[in-house]
Protein backbone atom coordinates (compact mmCIF):
# COMPACT_ATOMS: atom_id res chain seq x y z
CA UNK A 1 0.00 0.00 0.00
CA UNK A 2 1.14 3.07 -0.25
CA UNK A 3 3.02 4.98 2.30
CA UNK A 4 -0.22 7.96 2.74
CA UNK A 5 -2.61 4.80 3.22
CA UNK A 6 -1.54 2.85 6.58
CA UNK A 7 -2.06 -0.84 7.11
CA UNK A 8 -5.01 -1.99 9.31
CA UNK A 9 -4.47 -1.46 13.41
CA UNK A 10 -2.15 1.47 12.84
CA UNK A 11 -2.65 4.55 15.00
CA UNK A 12 -2.92 6.54 11.45
CA UNK A 13 -5.89 4.73 10.37
CA UNK A 14 -7.73 4.66 13.72
CA UNK A 15 -7.60 8.20 13.72
CA UNK A 16 -9.48 8.01 10.26
CA UNK A 17 -12.28 5.57 11.03
CA UNK A 18 -15.40 6.43 13.20
CA UNK A 19 -14.30 7.08 16.98
CA UNK A 20 -16.01 8.27 20.25
CA UNK A 21 -14.68 10.29 22.45
CA UNK A 22 -14.86 11.84 25.58
CA UNK A 23 -14.21 15.24 27.21
CA UNK A 24 -13.95 18.69 24.69
CA UNK A 25 -11.46 16.85 22.36
CA UNK A 26 -14.54 14.82 20.85
CA UNK A 27 -15.33 18.65 19.33
CA UNK A 28 -11.85 20.02 19.14
CA UNK A 29 -10.21 17.25 16.72
CA UNK A 30 -12.69 16.98 13.52
CA UNK A 31 -12.89 20.45 13.73
CA UNK A 32 -9.04 21.22 13.83
CA UNK A 33 -8.58 18.96 10.87
CA UNK A 34 -10.68 20.71 8.87
CA UNK A 35 -9.54 24.17 9.96
CA UNK A 36 -5.79 22.53 8.20
CA UNK A 37 -8.00 21.19 5.06
CA UNK A 38 -10.04 23.84 4.44
CA UNK A 39 -7.34 26.24 3.22
CA UNK A 40 -5.44 23.76 1.40
CA UNK A 41 -8.09 22.33 -0.28
CA UNK A 42 -8.81 26.06 -1.43
CA UNK A 43 -5.41 26.69 -2.45
CA UNK A 44 -5.12 23.68 -4.24
CA UNK A 45 -7.71 25.29 -7.01
CA UNK A 46 -6.36 28.10 -7.64
CA UNK A 47 -4.13 26.40 -10.16
CA UNK A 48 -5.41 24.81 -13.54
CA UNK A 49 -3.58 22.66 -16.26
CA UNK A 50 -5.27 24.71 -18.93
CA UNK A 51 -3.23 26.28 -21.59
CA UNK A 52 -2.29 29.77 -21.57
CA UNK A 53 -4.88 31.89 -23.63
CA UNK A 54 -3.49 33.22 -26.96
CA UNK A 55 -5.85 35.79 -29.02
CA UNK A 56 -5.74 34.86 -32.53
CA UNK A 57 -4.44 36.95 -35.20
CA UNK A 58 -6.62 39.07 -36.79
CA UNK A 59 -7.44 37.63 -40.23
CA UNK A 60 -8.45 41.24 -41.69
CA UNK A 61 -6.45 44.04 -43.23
CA UNK A 62 -5.11 46.79 -41.18
CA UNK A 63 -7.89 49.06 -42.84
CA UNK A 64 -11.00 49.05 -44.81
CA UNK A 65 -10.98 48.97 -48.60
CA UNK A 66 -10.08 52.15 -50.55
CA UNK A 67 -14.06 51.98 -51.86
CA UNK A 68 -15.49 52.45 -48.89
CA UNK A 69 -14.07 56.15 -47.64
CA UNK A 70 -13.84 56.70 -43.91
CA UNK A 71 -16.06 59.97 -42.93
CA UNK A 72 -14.28 62.74 -41.40
CA UNK A 73 -15.28 63.29 -37.72
CA UNK A 74 -18.06 61.68 -36.45
CA UNK A 75 -18.88 59.75 -33.20
CA UNK A 76 -17.77 56.39 -31.69
CA UNK A 77 -20.80 54.35 -32.17
CA UNK A 78 -19.80 52.02 -29.60
CA UNK A 79 -20.48 55.61 -26.90
CA UNK A 80 -23.78 56.31 -29.28
CA UNK A 81 -26.66 54.62 -27.43
CA UNK A 82 -29.55 54.31 -30.05
CA UNK A 83 -31.60 57.29 -28.10
CA UNK A 84 -29.29 59.68 -29.24
CA UNK A 85 -28.74 58.02 -32.99
CA UNK A 86 -32.10 57.97 -33.97
CA UNK A 87 -34.62 61.26 -33.32
CA UNK A 88 -37.74 60.47 -35.00
CA UNK A 89 -40.14 59.81 -31.86
CA UNK A 90 -42.25 57.22 -33.93
CA UNK A 91 -38.79 55.14 -34.28
CA UNK A 92 -38.00 55.58 -30.70
CA UNK A 93 -41.37 54.11 -29.85
CA UNK A 94 -40.75 51.31 -31.35
CA UNK A 95 -37.47 50.43 -30.70
CA UNK A 96 -38.46 50.98 -27.16
CA UNK A 97 -41.02 48.52 -26.95
CA UNK A 98 -39.29 45.98 -28.88
CA UNK A 99 -36.90 45.65 -26.23
CA UNK A 100 -39.66 45.72 -23.91
CA UNK A 101 -41.67 42.38 -25.53
CA UNK A 102 -39.79 41.32 -28.22
CA UNK A 103 -39.86 37.43 -27.78
CA UNK A 104 -36.60 36.14 -29.02
CA UNK A 105 -34.54 39.09 -27.16
CA UNK A 106 -36.74 37.76 -24.00
CA UNK A 107 -35.48 33.96 -25.10
CA UNK A 108 -31.85 35.88 -25.15
CA UNK A 109 -32.52 36.90 -21.76
CA UNK A 110 -33.44 33.82 -20.25
CA UNK A 111 -30.61 32.39 -21.47
CA UNK A 112 -28.00 34.52 -20.15
CA UNK A 113 -30.14 33.81 -16.58
CA UNK A 114 -29.91 30.20 -17.46
CA UNK A 115 -25.91 30.21 -18.26
CA UNK A 116 -26.28 32.50 -15.13
CA UNK A 117 -26.99 29.66 -12.61
CA UNK A 118 -25.01 26.99 -14.76
CA UNK A 119 -21.86 28.82 -13.69
CA UNK A 120 -23.43 29.45 -9.67
CA UNK A 121 -23.73 25.83 -9.98
CA UNK A 122 -20.14 25.09 -11.50
CA UNK A 123 -18.77 27.92 -8.39
CA UNK A 124 -20.37 26.27 -5.95
CA UNK A 125 -18.16 22.92 -6.88
CA UNK A 126 -15.19 24.34 -5.42
CA UNK A 127 -16.61 24.68 -1.82
CA UNK A 128 -18.05 21.69 0.45
CA UNK A 129 -21.36 21.33 1.22
CA UNK A 130 -21.90 21.29 4.75
CA UNK A 131 -25.56 19.39 5.88
CA UNK A 132 -27.44 18.34 9.31
CA UNK A 133 -27.58 14.67 9.88
CA UNK A 134 -29.63 13.01 12.21
CA UNK A 135 -29.96 9.56 12.15
CA UNK A 136 -31.79 6.79 14.48
CA UNK A 137 -31.20 2.94 13.96
CA UNK A 138 -32.80 0.13 15.95
CA UNK A 139 -33.16 -3.49 15.38
CA UNK A 140 -33.38 -7.03 16.73
CA UNK A 141 -30.14 -9.31 16.82
CA UNK A 142 -31.60 -13.30 17.11
CA UNK A 143 -29.64 -15.21 19.64
CA UNK A 144 -27.97 -17.73 17.41
CA UNK A 145 -26.21 -14.58 15.91
CA UNK A 146 -25.85 -12.54 19.45
CA UNK A 147 -22.09 -12.52 20.74
CA UNK A 148 -24.00 -13.11 24.44
CA UNK A 149 -26.19 -16.19 22.92
CA UNK A 150 -29.49 -13.89 23.25
CA UNK A 151 -31.85 -12.08 21.52
CA UNK A 152 -30.76 -8.49 21.39
CA UNK A 153 -32.65 -5.31 20.64
CA UNK A 154 -30.10 -2.15 20.55
CA UNK A 155 -30.58 1.10 18.85
CA UNK A 156 -27.89 3.70 17.66
CA UNK A 157 -28.61 7.84 17.48
CA UNK A 158 -26.70 9.97 15.96
CA UNK A 159 -26.76 13.80 15.07
CA UNK A 160 -24.16 16.41 13.77
CA UNK A 161 -22.73 18.15 10.70
CA UNK A 162 -20.82 16.85 8.12
CA UNK A 163 -18.95 17.41 4.69
CA UNK A 164 -20.34 15.15 1.70
CA UNK A 165 -17.72 13.98 -1.04
CA UNK A 166 -15.89 17.17 -1.35
CA UNK A 167 -13.46 17.66 -4.11
CA UNK A 168 -9.81 18.37 -3.09
CA UNK A 169 -9.19 20.58 -6.47
CA UNK A 170 -5.15 19.71 -6.43
CA UNK A 171 -5.14 19.50 -10.13
CA UNK A 172 -7.11 22.27 -10.66
CA UNK A 173 -9.92 20.01 -12.90
CA UNK A 174 -12.93 21.72 -10.85
CA UNK A 175 -11.38 25.38 -11.26
CA UNK A 176 -11.32 24.83 -15.27
CA UNK A 177 -14.98 23.96 -15.11
CA UNK A 178 -16.07 26.75 -12.91
CA UNK A 179 -14.01 28.85 -15.83
CA UNK A 180 -15.44 27.26 -18.69
CA UNK A 181 -18.94 27.84 -16.99
CA UNK A 182 -18.19 31.70 -16.52
CA UNK A 183 -17.18 32.27 -19.95
CA UNK A 184 -19.90 30.86 -21.32
CA UNK A 185 -22.12 32.77 -18.85
CA UNK A 186 -20.17 35.83 -20.39
CA UNK A 187 -20.62 34.93 -24.27
CA UNK A 188 -23.98 34.38 -23.64
CA UNK A 189 -24.59 37.90 -22.42
CA UNK A 190 -22.82 39.38 -25.01
CA UNK A 191 -24.66 37.02 -27.31
CA UNK A 192 -27.62 39.01 -25.92
CA UNK A 193 -26.37 42.53 -26.60
CA UNK A 194 -25.16 41.44 -30.00
CA UNK A 195 -29.32 40.35 -30.61
CA UNK A 196 -30.62 42.92 -28.82
CA UNK A 197 -28.32 45.80 -31.46
CA UNK A 198 -29.15 43.48 -34.32
CA UNK A 199 -32.93 44.10 -33.14
CA UNK A 200 -32.51 47.89 -32.77
CA UNK A 201 -31.09 47.69 -36.48
CA UNK A 202 -34.20 45.45 -38.30
CA UNK A 203 -36.74 47.75 -35.95
CA UNK A 204 -35.11 50.87 -37.65
CA UNK A 205 -35.20 49.39 -41.56
CA UNK A 206 -38.49 48.06 -40.99
CA UNK A 207 -39.66 51.17 -40.05
CA UNK A 208 -37.63 53.34 -42.72
CA UNK A 209 -38.93 50.30 -45.55
CA UNK A 210 -42.69 51.33 -44.11
CA UNK A 211 -42.25 54.84 -44.84
CA UNK A 212 -40.62 54.09 -48.36
CA UNK A 213 -43.96 52.43 -48.83
CA UNK A 214 -46.06 54.89 -47.46
CA UNK A 215 -44.38 57.65 -49.93
CA UNK A 216 -44.31 55.04 -53.07
CA UNK A 217 -48.09 54.76 -52.29
CA UNK A 218 -48.75 58.21 -52.07
CA UNK A 219 -47.54 59.14 -55.32
CA UNK A 220 -48.98 56.18 -56.61
CA UNK A 221 -52.41 57.27 -55.77
CA UNK A 222 -51.57 60.99 -56.82
CA UNK A 223 -50.73 59.47 -60.18
CA UNK A 224 -54.28 57.48 -60.16
CA UNK A 225 -55.83 60.42 -59.06
CA UNK A 226 -54.76 62.65 -62.29
CA UNK A 227 -55.25 59.69 -64.81
CA UNK A 228 -58.70 58.94 -63.98
CA UNK A 229 -59.00 62.89 -65.03
CA UNK A 230 -57.32 62.14 -67.72
CA UNK A 231 -59.49 59.08 -68.88
CA UNK A 232 -62.73 61.16 -67.65
CA UNK A 233 -61.68 63.77 -70.25
CA UNK A 234 -60.52 61.56 -72.93
CA UNK A 235 -63.55 59.27 -72.46
CA UNK A 236 -65.96 62.66 -73.23
CA UNK A 237 -63.54 63.95 -76.29
CA UNK A 238 -64.13 60.28 -77.46
CA UNK A 239 -68.10 60.60 -76.87
CA UNK A 240 -68.18 63.49 -79.30
CA UNK A 241 -65.74 62.34 -81.63
CA UNK A 242 -62.94 64.47 -80.40
CA UNK A 243 -60.01 61.58 -79.82
CA UNK A 244 -59.63 58.16 -81.50
CA UNK A 245 -61.00 55.05 -79.72
CA UNK A 246 -56.51 54.24 -79.69
CA UNK A 247 -55.76 57.49 -77.96
CA UNK A 248 -58.78 56.41 -75.11
CA UNK A 249 -57.72 52.85 -74.95
CA UNK A 250 -53.81 54.23 -74.23
CA UNK A 251 -55.12 55.97 -70.90
CA UNK A 252 -57.11 53.33 -70.19
CA UNK A 253 -54.06 51.53 -69.90
CA UNK A 254 -51.83 53.60 -68.17
CA UNK A 255 -54.64 54.12 -65.48
CA UNK A 256 -54.87 50.25 -64.78
CA UNK A 257 -51.29 50.05 -64.58
CA UNK A 258 -50.88 52.92 -61.77
CA UNK A 259 -53.82 51.14 -60.46
CA UNK A 260 -52.03 47.79 -60.13
CA UNK A 261 -49.01 49.12 -58.85
CA UNK A 262 -50.73 51.13 -56.34
CA UNK A 263 -52.62 47.63 -55.18
CA UNK A 264 -49.20 46.15 -55.07
CA UNK A 265 -47.50 48.66 -52.77
CA UNK A 266 -50.53 48.32 -50.38
CA UNK A 267 -50.11 44.23 -50.29
CA UNK A 268 -46.18 45.44 -49.53
CA UNK A 269 -47.48 47.68 -46.67
CA UNK A 270 -49.43 44.97 -44.99
CA UNK A 271 -46.68 42.60 -45.25
CA UNK A 272 -43.77 45.17 -43.84
CA UNK A 273 -46.15 46.76 -40.84
CA UNK A 274 -47.01 42.59 -39.84
CA UNK A 275 -43.38 42.39 -39.61
CA UNK A 276 -42.12 45.26 -38.18
CA UNK A 277 -45.43 44.13 -35.52
CA UNK A 278 -43.90 41.18 -34.81
CA UNK A 279 -40.50 42.87 -34.23
CA UNK A 280 -41.94 45.46 -31.78
CA UNK A 281 -43.90 42.39 -30.24
CA UNK A 282 -46.95 44.70 -29.84
CA UNK A 283 -49.71 46.22 -31.69
CA UNK A 284 -48.60 49.02 -34.03
CA UNK A 285 -50.31 52.33 -33.43
CA UNK A 286 -48.24 54.87 -35.94
CA UNK A 287 -49.41 58.52 -36.83
CA UNK A 288 -48.65 60.35 -39.75
CA UNK A 289 -45.23 60.53 -40.77
CA UNK A 290 -43.21 62.44 -43.05
CA UNK A 291 -41.43 61.97 -45.95
CA UNK A 292 -38.04 60.16 -46.04
CA UNK A 293 -35.24 63.19 -45.85
CA UNK A 294 -31.90 62.36 -47.16
CA UNK A 295 -30.20 61.95 -43.95
CA UNK A 296 -33.15 60.73 -41.93
CA UNK A 297 -31.56 62.52 -38.62
CA UNK A 298 -28.83 60.17 -38.35
CA UNK A 299 -25.72 61.26 -37.03
CA UNK A 300 -22.22 60.57 -38.76
CA UNK A 301 -20.75 57.58 -37.37
CA UNK A 302 -16.44 57.32 -37.08
CA UNK A 303 -16.05 53.82 -37.89
CA UNK A 304 -12.49 53.67 -36.97
CA UNK A 305 -9.60 51.23 -37.65
CA UNK A 306 -11.07 47.08 -38.00
CA UNK A 307 -8.98 46.06 -34.66
CA UNK A 308 -11.80 48.58 -32.77
CA UNK A 309 -14.27 46.18 -33.55
CA UNK A 310 -13.06 43.39 -31.09
CA UNK A 311 -14.19 45.78 -28.13
CA UNK A 312 -17.47 47.44 -29.85
CA UNK A 313 -19.04 44.21 -31.47
CA UNK A 314 -20.81 41.86 -29.10
CA UNK A 315 -21.09 39.24 -31.11
CA UNK A 316 -16.94 39.03 -31.19
CA UNK A 317 -16.67 39.58 -27.87
CA UNK A 318 -18.97 36.19 -27.40
CA UNK A 319 -17.17 34.59 -29.50
CA UNK A 320 -13.39 34.84 -27.88
CA UNK A 321 -15.67 34.13 -24.94
CA UNK A 322 -16.68 30.81 -26.04
CA UNK A 323 -12.94 30.38 -27.60
CA UNK A 324 -11.78 30.96 -23.13
CA UNK A 325 -14.35 28.69 -22.52
CA UNK A 326 -13.29 25.76 -24.92
CA UNK A 327 -9.36 26.73 -23.42
CA UNK A 328 -10.53 26.20 -20.24
CA UNK A 329 -12.01 22.65 -20.47
CA UNK A 330 -9.04 21.60 -21.91
CA UNK A 331 -7.41 22.17 -18.51
CA UNK A 332 -10.32 19.67 -16.76
CA UNK A 333 -9.80 17.07 -19.77
CA UNK A 334 -6.15 17.23 -18.08
CA UNK A 335 -6.90 16.63 -14.60
CA UNK A 336 -8.96 14.40 -15.21
CA UNK A 337 -5.11 11.94 -16.36
CA UNK A 338 -4.64 12.81 -12.42
CA UNK A 339 -5.80 11.35 -9.12
CA UNK A 340 -8.97 12.61 -7.77
CA UNK A 341 -8.88 13.01 -4.00
CA UNK A 342 -12.44 14.08 -2.46
CA UNK A 343 -13.10 13.68 1.40
CA UNK A 344 -15.99 13.13 3.42
CA UNK A 345 -15.90 14.09 7.11
CA UNK A 346 -18.42 14.63 10.13
CA UNK A 347 -18.61 15.75 13.65
CA UNK A 348 -21.22 15.51 16.11
CA UNK A 349 -22.67 13.02 18.83
CA UNK A 350 -23.47 9.36 19.00
CA UNK A 351 -25.32 7.21 21.45
CA UNK A 352 -27.04 4.07 21.86
CA UNK A 353 -30.60 5.58 23.50
CA UNK A 354 -32.22 8.33 22.23
CA UNK A 355 -32.23 10.32 25.70
CA UNK A 356 -28.33 9.58 25.59
CA UNK A 357 -27.80 11.42 22.48
CA UNK A 358 -26.21 14.31 24.53
CA UNK A 359 -24.89 13.79 27.37
CA UNK A 360 -21.16 13.95 28.17
CA UNK A 361 -19.24 12.06 26.36
CA UNK A 362 -21.20 11.34 23.76
CA UNK A 363 -19.19 13.12 20.73
CA UNK A 364 -18.46 11.29 17.93
CA UNK A 365 -16.55 12.24 14.38
CA UNK A 366 -15.83 10.51 11.03
CA UNK A 367 -12.96 11.32 8.65
CA UNK A 368 -12.83 9.38 5.22
CA UNK A 369 -10.53 10.88 2.66
CA UNK A 370 -10.76 8.87 -0.86
CA UNK A 371 -8.09 9.01 -3.57
CA UNK A 372 -9.18 7.19 -6.55
CA UNK A 373 -6.56 7.18 -10.15
CA UNK A 374 -7.56 5.88 -13.15
CA UNK A 375 -5.75 2.86 -14.27
CA UNK A 376 -7.59 1.60 -17.49
CA UNK A 377 -10.35 3.16 -19.24
CA UNK A 378 -9.97 1.96 -22.63
CA UNK A 379 -9.09 5.54 -23.97
CA UNK A 380 -11.94 8.07 -22.69
CA UNK A 381 -9.61 10.27 -20.81
CA UNK A 382 -7.71 10.90 -24.01
CA UNK A 383 -10.30 10.86 -26.18
CA UNK A 384 -12.25 13.80 -24.01
CA UNK A 385 -8.75 15.37 -24.28
CA UNK A 386 -8.57 14.86 -28.15
CA UNK A 387 -12.44 16.50 -27.74
CA UNK A 388 -11.86 19.55 -25.47
CA UNK A 389 -8.83 20.41 -28.17
CA UNK A 390 -10.78 20.11 -31.56
CA UNK A 391 -13.74 22.12 -29.90
CA UNK A 392 -11.08 24.73 -28.80
CA UNK A 393 -9.98 24.34 -32.79
CA UNK A 394 -13.36 24.82 -33.85
CA UNK A 395 -14.26 28.03 -31.47
CA UNK A 396 -10.65 29.69 -33.19
CA UNK A 397 -12.78 29.22 -36.21
CA UNK A 398 -15.58 30.53 -35.58
CA UNK A 399 -14.25 33.54 -33.88
CA UNK A 400 -12.01 34.28 -36.92
CA UNK A 401 -14.81 33.65 -38.71
CA UNK A 402 -16.76 36.27 -37.18
CA UNK A 403 -14.11 39.02 -37.02
CA UNK A 404 -14.17 38.31 -40.59
CA UNK A 405 -17.92 39.14 -41.07
CA UNK A 406 -17.79 42.36 -39.20
CA UNK A 407 -15.07 43.16 -40.85
CA UNK A 408 -17.21 42.57 -44.23
CA UNK A 409 -20.21 44.24 -42.91
CA UNK A 410 -18.59 47.24 -41.81
CA UNK A 411 -17.03 47.78 -45.55
CA UNK A 412 -20.52 46.54 -46.73
CA UNK A 413 -22.40 49.28 -44.91
CA UNK A 414 -19.68 52.44 -46.13
CA UNK A 415 -19.39 51.13 -49.72
CA UNK A 416 -23.35 51.01 -50.13
CA UNK A 417 -23.11 54.94 -48.29
CA UNK A 418 -20.83 55.70 -50.85
CA UNK A 419 -22.06 54.27 -53.63
CA UNK A 420 -25.70 54.87 -53.07
CA UNK A 421 -25.61 58.46 -51.97
CA UNK A 422 -23.93 58.78 -56.46
CA UNK A 423 -26.92 57.00 -56.80
CA UNK A 424 -29.48 58.82 -55.47
CA UNK A 425 -27.68 62.57 -56.47
CA UNK A 426 -28.02 60.89 -60.26
CA UNK A 427 -31.81 59.66 -59.97
CA UNK A 428 -32.63 63.12 -58.41
CA UNK A 429 -30.99 64.89 -61.80
CA UNK A 430 -32.86 62.03 -64.05
CA UNK A 431 -36.08 63.13 -61.84
CA UNK A 432 -35.59 66.82 -62.73
CA UNK A 433 -35.35 65.66 -66.57
CA UNK A 434 -38.04 63.44 -66.69
CA UNK A 435 -40.59 66.29 -64.85
CA UNK A 436 -39.51 68.46 -68.07
CA UNK A 437 -40.07 66.20 -70.59
CA UNK A 438 -43.22 65.54 -69.34
CA UNK A 439 -44.34 68.94 -69.20
CA UNK A 440 -42.97 69.37 -72.80
CA UNK A 441 -44.71 67.01 -74.03
CA UNK A 442 -48.18 67.69 -72.38
CA UNK A 443 -47.28 71.05 -73.71
CA UNK A 444 -46.26 69.75 -77.31
CA UNK A 445 -49.67 67.98 -77.39
CA UNK A 446 -51.95 70.71 -76.13
CA UNK A 447 -50.47 72.15 -79.03
CA UNK A 448 -51.31 69.62 -81.46
CA UNK A 449 -47.29 68.99 -82.15
CA UNK A 450 -47.85 65.39 -80.56
CA UNK A 451 -49.84 62.78 -80.68
CA UNK A 452 -51.09 61.29 -76.79
CA UNK A 453 -48.43 58.52 -77.13
CA UNK A 454 -45.88 60.43 -76.07
CA UNK A 455 -47.22 62.37 -72.82
CA UNK A 456 -48.37 59.02 -71.74
CA UNK A 457 -44.58 57.40 -72.30
CA UNK A 458 -43.18 60.77 -70.62
CA UNK A 459 -45.59 59.99 -67.44
CA UNK A 460 -44.51 56.47 -67.27
CA UNK A 461 -41.13 57.06 -67.05
CA UNK A 462 -42.07 60.39 -64.69
CA UNK A 463 -43.52 57.93 -62.25
CA UNK A 464 -40.90 54.86 -62.66
CA UNK A 465 -38.14 57.99 -62.01
CA UNK A 466 -40.22 59.25 -58.95
CA UNK A 467 -40.82 55.66 -57.15
CA UNK A 468 -36.54 54.86 -57.75
CA UNK A 469 -35.57 58.40 -55.72
CA UNK A 470 -38.04 57.16 -53.12
CA UNK A 471 -35.94 53.48 -53.08
CA UNK A 472 -32.71 54.86 -53.06
CA UNK A 473 -33.19 57.43 -50.36
CA UNK A 474 -34.34 54.73 -48.19
CA UNK A 475 -31.89 52.50 -49.14
CA UNK A 476 -29.20 55.21 -48.29
CA UNK A 477 -30.90 55.52 -44.82
CA UNK A 478 -30.42 51.79 -44.03
CA UNK A 479 -26.89 51.47 -45.08
CA UNK A 480 -26.28 54.15 -42.32
CA UNK A 481 -28.03 51.89 -40.18
CA UNK A 482 -26.35 48.94 -41.29
CA UNK A 483 -23.10 50.72 -40.11
CA UNK A 484 -24.51 51.71 -36.46
CA UNK A 485 -25.14 48.43 -35.98
CA UNK A 486 -22.10 46.60 -37.73
CA UNK A 487 -19.98 49.15 -35.75
CA UNK A 488 -21.38 47.61 -32.41
CA UNK A 489 -23.29 50.64 -31.83
CA UNK A 490 -24.61 51.22 -28.39
CA UNK A 491 -22.66 48.37 -27.16
CA UNK A 492 -20.94 51.11 -24.61
CA UNK A 493 -24.47 52.31 -23.53
CA UNK A 494 -26.57 49.07 -23.04
CA UNK A 495 -30.05 50.21 -22.79
CA UNK A 496 -31.03 49.25 -19.26
CA UNK A 497 -34.67 47.05 -20.57
CA UNK A 498 -32.33 44.48 -21.86
CA UNK A 499 -29.55 44.22 -19.19
CA UNK A 500 -29.59 40.81 -17.17
CA UNK A 501 -29.39 40.74 -13.56
CA UNK A 502 -26.44 41.75 -12.19
CA UNK A 503 -23.56 39.22 -12.56
CA UNK A 504 -21.91 36.93 -10.07
CA UNK A 505 -18.27 37.87 -8.89
CA UNK A 506 -16.53 37.15 -12.36
CA UNK A 507 -12.73 37.08 -12.96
Amino acid sequence: MPDSFPSPGTTPLNALGPQRLTGRRAGQLPLLRLALLLPLALLAGCGTLAPDYEQPQLPVSAAYPLDAPLPAGGTPPAQLAWQDYFTDPQLRHLIASALTHNRDLRSAVLRVEEARASYGIRRADRFPTVGLAIDATRGRTPADLSLTGKAEVAGQYEAGLGISSWELDFWGRVRSLEDAALQEYLATEAARQAFAISLVAQVADAYLTLRELDERIRLARETVASREESFRIFNRRYQVGATSRLDLTQVETLLAQAQTLGVQLEQSRAAQAHALAELVGAPLELAAAPGLDRDGGLQVLRPGLPAELLTSRPDIMAAERRLKAANASIGAARAAFFPRITLTTSAGTASAELEGLFDAGSGSWRFMPSLSLPLFDAGRNRANLELAEVRRDLAVASYEKTVQTAFREVADALSAQRWLGEQLRILQGSLATQAERARLAQLRYDNGAARYLEVLDAQRELLSAQQQVVQTRRALLSSQVALYAALGGGSAAASPATTATTPLPTE
